[in-house]
């Protein structure tokens, strides 16, 4: 039966959160296809963006693990609801910022602000689980999934149209969104934590290498954990190279890439918001989590060997298979801790996914710079890819060795 209909009580809920959640990711899509190609025009060179994006990126994922377990943590003391409105019209601030930074300093500024407010992103999947049950949260968490996705293919198509014009039009086009999701938000947006269920904050949850002691008292949760930074490792090429690789590989443009990357988004939506709860039906959360990161393993090892667009264009499908992944890993990890501790979870995961977002970006974009140009380090310029195939595989091996025990339910309070 469909989640919506199971809960027709919260049913209010469930769709404010995903609209909410569809305006935050269209904005944060504008930028995708645009950002890059802004950053080449500061750095000079194709090569060098490479680094400086994978700079940029991991910067922003810097100060998620420094912020995610602070926010996670304020969530379960003050509620969902004002750390989500909190968010959008930080992220409002910081696209206009970026639309009038001068030079890569004020962009790298922009970064910084992007990470502390996108940071709330953990807090979408608190207010998810404190409305469902355990059962039924790897269908909420793709139902999450297919928003995310959702606002990934309309927010590249609409950033490729409008990069076309200016490359800081994407930008303005952006704080809009993020305004009016704030706007969205402060009128319907419900609180999902009621007063009895929240826990005192202290610092030592909140900081980021506290947070990480909750995936670490459990041997399944700390094996998922690991999951999960595999799983965002790999994924990180998207951010770091994946513009710069699709346009000097194969030509593509700031438009074409913007079509590329809605597609692999209305997969991904699909994937996610359709396929997921079937699958766990039928299947259960651990195999369909294994099932998607092999599938998402040989998709992006295709996107490395792609020789030419079309062959590149068609690796999107079986890549597309990782969204069942996310939400089955996310609701795996969700039975393993109380429900008061839902915020926590998310927090921490969300730093073990930075510290991913850290590493990855630096790695593929030092990788992708030895691999481009006459003389390259690298002879191949799809090796990045290939690596970040393996890296998606080791994922799906850890994954299946540690959940191989049956799944309990958390302990009550």
């Amino acid at each position: 039966m469909p989640l919506l209909s199971r809960f027709a009580g919260r049913r209010a809920a469930i769709v404010f959160i995903l609209v909410t959640a569809v305006l935050d990711i269209v904005a944060m899509g504008i930028v995708i296809p645009v950002l890059p190609k802004l950053i080449e025009e500061f750095a000079g060179s194709n090569a060098r963006a490479g680094v400086i994006n994978g700079a940029f990126v991991a910067l922003w994922a810097g100060m998620q693990f420094v912020a995610s377990p602070i926010i996670g943590s304020l969530s379960d003391r003050y509620g969902r609801r004002p750390v989500l409105l909190l968010s959008t019209a930080g992220l409002a601030a910081d696209y206009v910022l970026m639309a009038l930074a001068p030079d890569l300093w004020w962009l790298a500024v922009g970064r910084i602000l992007a990470g502390v407010t996108s940071a709330s992103f953990s807090t979408v999947y608190a207010y998810m689980a404190d409305i469902t049950a355990p059962e039924d949260r790897a269908r909420a968490y793709g139902l999450i999934g297919a928003a995310f996705s959702a606002g990934f293919v309309a927010g590249p198509l609409l950033g490729g149209v409008l990069g076309e014009i200016s490359p800081r039009a994407p930008f303005w086009a952006a704080g809009t969104l993020s305004a009016l999701a704030f706007l969205y938000g402060w009128l319907v947006l419900p609180e999902s934590l009621p007063r009895e269920r929240r826990m005192a904050f202290a610092w030592s949850r909140a900081n980021p290498f506290g947070a990480l002691r909750l995936l670490a008292r459990d041997r399944e949760l700390t094996g998922l954990a690991g999951v999960t930074f595999l799983l965002h490792f790999a994924h990180h090429i998207f951010s770091a190279i994946y513009v710069l690789y699709a346009g000097q590989r194969y030509g593509l443009s700031a438009w074409e890439v913007g079509m590329l990357l809605s597609f692999a988004g209305g997969l991904d939506a699909v994937m996610q918001g359709l396929l997921v709860g079937r699958v766990t039906a039928r299947w259960g959360d651990r195999r369909t989590m294994v099932i998607g990161l092999v599938g998402g393993a040989i998709g992006i090892a295709c996107m490395g060997l792609a020789n030419s667009g079309w062959l590149f264009v068609l690796a999107l499908v079986p890549n597309a298979l990782w969204g069942l992944a996310m939400p089955t890993l996310q609701a795996l990890m969700t039975r393993r801790v109380s429900e008061r501790e839902q915020g926590q979870l998310q927090g921490a995961t969300m730093s073990v996914s930075s510290v991913a977002g850290i590493a990855s970006p630096l790695f593929f974009g030092a990788v992708y710079a030895l691999s481009v140009g006459e003389g390259a380090a690298i002879p191949f310029i799809g090796t990045a890819f290939l690596i970040a195939a393996a890296v998606l595989l080791g994922g799906a091996f850890l994954g299946a060795a540690t959940t191989r025990r049956a799944v309990s339910i958390a302990p009550a309070d």
